[in-house]
């Protein structure tokens, strides 16, 4: 079997993402604080969402990543980019259907629930924000802190569960999870973004000023998967550089040999 093309890459890359921004921003819209007719919660709540976002990813990178290395974030492709783990050609095309996959599932999520009698969209599509539209109250200092310390972290687990040294098989679970933890740590803060495909997905349905503050989880995440990127080559060594490649797993060898 072929290595898989740019268009099979550019197309996995699109329905992850899609399916990443559906399912964990769906499950914020949706289900987070579902109240039934008799007035009690059903809500999923915090603990839910975060499960869903982890769960869209663990689900994701176990069905396409082998096929596009089941990035579905621009910052993930930056971070990767810069450890040689992805082409750089490859960085602005993965860029564009990111965007274009999240925005058709924010397109989704919002005209499925105006089905809902009475609901509007301002306010209420899970964008990220800091200061008044932070679910916190937290500063734009202190978002950017937590936007780039995570999604560095995010990045080095990335890097280190697909790595050529680290057990096969294992990291849609451990990427999933370690993206559950970061939303039970980050949803007050910031709502969690750690994903900028994700937080433009939904703040121009969102508007209350999610538009105007989408430049800081755009910055923030991109600039921790950068430091990531650079720095895991040199904290944890590498076995090799394969930056043709578009993941590395035993499959793609398997497919060459």
């Amino acid at each position: 079997m072929r290595t898989p093309t740019m268009t099979h890459r550019l197309t996995a890359e699109f329905v992850g993402t899609f399916w990443l921004v559906l399912g964990g921003c769906g499950s914020a819209v949706f289900a987070a604080k579902f109240v039934a007719d008799d007035g009690v919660s059903l809500g999923i709540g915090f603990l839910g969402v975060a499960l869903a976002f982890g769960l869209t990813v663990l689900t994701g990178v176990y069905a396409f990543g082998v096929i596009s290395g089941g990035h579905f974030n621009p910052a993930v492709t930056l971070g990767a980019a810069l450890a040689k783990r992805v082409e750089w050609g490859a960085v602005l095309p993965y860029w564009i259907v990111q965007v274009i996959g999240g925005l058709l599932a924010g397109l989704v999520i919002y005209v499925v629930a105006k089905g809902k009698e009475g609901w509007s969209a301002i306010g209420n599509m899970a964008a990220n924000g800091y200061g008044e539209h932070s679910p916190g109250g937290y500063s734009l200092v202190a978002v950017l802190i937590a936007e780039i310390v995570l999604t560095g972290i995010f990045l080095l687990v990335i890097l280190g569960s697909t790595d050529d040294r680290a057990p096969k098989g294992f990291a849609g679970l451990s990427i999933g999870l370690t993206l559950t933890l970061i939303h039970l740590i980050s949803i007050p803060i910031s709502n969690t973004s750690v994903n900028p495909a994700r937080s433009t997905a939904v703040a121009f349905f969102n508007g209350d000023g999610a538009p105007a503050q989408l430049w800081a989880f755009w910055l923030a995440p991109l600039v921790g998967a950068a430091i990531a990127g650079v720095a895991y080559p040199y904290l944890f060594g590498v076995a090799e550089e394969l930056a043709e490649r578009p993941v590395r797993d035993d499959a793609l060898d398997d497919r060459r040999g």
